[in-house]
């Protein structure tokens, strides 16, 4: 077994070895490309890093900055939207569904490392694969810890900590993160200034 399969298969591995270091150079020379690149060239700066993920859906916006560890291991749905210095770890799965939005400098970490000083001091890391479910919303400067997963239509609030899974359909805040409501059907109606709006279904 190679120490990029056992890398993304959640097993103990070392990352300067096997050409996992190479990966990441790869990896970093597209980042930098796409980091640099001019504002009018957005349709081209979300091609490139559609040609990096595993996945990446219609109607796909990242704003730059953005950093990731590979590439290969994050998978992302339609109509997907992160705002400013998203970084994702991947070094296990990261999987995306659409109708996602992140706030600015929200942090996903698949990577882990031993406990114990002597196990840590060996080299070994491994990885827990993230799943953000479809039509979540993460606030700015939240991150998720690895092998959490987001429920379908969870909101996680502004500065959050998470390190257990977030049922769908709740609103979650906190470091730790926790559950303080349902999102309910009054929750159809959204604030504007002093005037509420119905939001149409159609």
């Amino acid at each position: 077994m190679t120490e990029k399969e056992r890398m993304i298969a959640g097993l103990p591995y070392r990352p300067s070895i096997g050409g996992l270091a190479e990966d990441r150079l790869a990896c970093k020379e597209v980042i930098h490309r796409f980091n640099h690149m001019e504002p009018a060239q957005r349709s081209e700066a979300m091609e490139l890093l559609k040609g990096l993920f595993a996945q990446a859906g219609e109607h796909f916006t990242v704003e730059a900055p953005f950093h990731c560890d590979y590439g290969y291991n994050i998978h992302v749905g339609d109509h997907f939207f992160a705002n400013y210095n998203l970084v994702i770890l991947d070094v296990a799965p990261v999987t995306i569904g659409s109708h996602v939005l992140m706030g600015p400098n929200v942090a996903l970490y698949t990577a882990g490392h031993p406990i114990h000083p002597e196990s840590r001091n060996t080299g070994y890391e491994y990885g827990a694969p993230i799943t953000v479910w479809d039509n979540v919303w993460i606030g700015g400067n939240t991150v998720l810890l690895p092998g959490v997963t987001i429920g379908e239509g969870a909101v996680i609030g502004a500065g959050s900590v998470v390190g257990r899974d977030i049922p769908a359909r709740t609103i979650a805040v906190g470091n730790p993160c926790r559950v303080v409501r349902q999102i309910t059907e009054e929750d159809r109606k959204y604030c504007c200034r002093d005037r509420e709006f119905d939001v149409p279904l159609d």
